[in-house]
């Protein structure tokens, strides 16, 4: 006896107008964020800050490895 399966998967269906549409969008928004990135680099030296890592960066004020809310 032989077990007939199918072999391929059914074909995708095609895209509506508007799925495409929204895809090209995220795309094109994708593509300029990687672009604002890269000229942006890092964000700019602050003038008379603290050194090191950012206080705020987990959403609390961190000082000497000490965090608290505001």
């Amino acid at each position: 006896m032989t077990d007939e399966t199918d072999p391929l998967p059914p074909a995708p269906r095609p895209l509506t107008p508007a799925a495409a549409r929204a895809l090209a969008e995220a795309q094109a928004r994708r593509e300029a964020e990687a672009a604002a990135g890269a000229k942006a680099g890092t964000a700019p030296r602050e003038i008379n800050g603290r050194p090191g890592p950012e206080p705020v960066r987990y959403g609390d004020w961190e000082v000497k490895g000490i965090a608290s809310d505001f």
